[in-house]
């Protein structure tokens, strides 16, 4: 089984089953066990393809013993590109998916996305804030936008998992970051989850996770109760009152996954 989206067909109409999807040729980006990335070119237009091999019954028992759903392939990605596109979310545009196979364990699929075009992670964009602070405009930007794109996800049954600053991206086109102005985009979704509603667990997780990869760049307290205000969608003084435990758990979490990762307490706010 293959789609394709309609404004696409013709970059890929000599092309059949998933054999000829999974031999395409191109740069390699990105692989991690049973996936791998790469970066190819068709008719002059740049594409990424994420190839899934089959995650093994190991993977699938271990995610069912803690009580989840493994991420069997593409199609989970897939969904969730147009879920955010539908939610108005900036995030990658995709292309094509295919999945061959019925044996949850050894199937294979593949997912196509256009490439976003010139861009940098908000990790390595944020990386020199705690020595050369951005202009404020900037920084209120950012935060804003984070703040809303984490909202908006749990808002309507989404949760990350991977809810980092490197999942973020920041394009750079006509000076949209010189001028204080960057729209974000927010990337990896292969292990988004989707529900209805997002319980608060996954929240917090994504939540922790994203305050614990922004520990060392520099953030001050107002910057915090920034993001809570517009995450929140409410004045600060309701939220912290009437969210106080919510709030308390987060920041718990994101201190004990940086004493996991760093074994050292983060740096102080000021």
């Amino acid at each position: 089984m293959i789609k394709i989206e309609p404004d696409f067909t013709n970059y890929f109409k000599k092309l059949n089953g998933i054999d000829d999807y999974f031999t395409i040729k191109g740069q390699l980006a990105k692989g991690i066990d049973n996936r791998e990335t790469r970066k190819f070119e068709q008719s002059g237009q740049a594409f990424y393809i994420k190839c899934h091999q089959g995650v093994g019954w190991r993977e699938i028992f271990k995610n069912l013993f803690q009580l989840r759903l493994p991420v069997l392939g593409a199609k989970n990605e897939w969904l969730a590109l147009h879920r955010l596109h539908a939610l108005g979310i900036d995030t990658m545009r995709p292309v094509a998916y295919g999945k061959e196979g019925i044996n949850p364990a050894t199937q294979r699929s593949f997912l196509i996305t256009q490439d976003l075009g010139p861009n940098i992670s908000l990790e390595y964009f944020t990386s020199t804030w705690k020595t050369s602070p951005p202009e404020a405009a900037l920084r209120y930007h950012v935060i804003k936008s984070l703040a809303y794109i984490a909202k908006k996800l749990h808002q309507n049954g989404l949760n990350h998992r991977d809810f980092y600053l490197c999942h973020f991206l920041l394009l750079q086109l006509d000076n949209n970051i010189e001028t204080n102005h960057p729209i974000l985009f927010l990337i990896d979704l292969h292990r988004m989850q989707i529900r209805t509603h997002t319980p608060n667990r996954w929240k917090i997780k994504d939540l922790s996770s994203l305050y614990f990869s922004a520990m060392d760049i520099g953030l001050k307290k107002r910057d915090l109760l920034r993001f809570i205000r517009h995450y929140s969608d409410q004045p600060l003084k309701v939220a912290l009152r009437h969210d106080a435990d919510f709030w308390h758990k987060v920041q718990n979490k994101a201190i004990r996954l940086y004493r996991k990762e760093w074994h050292n307490s983060p740096p102080k706010l000021s």
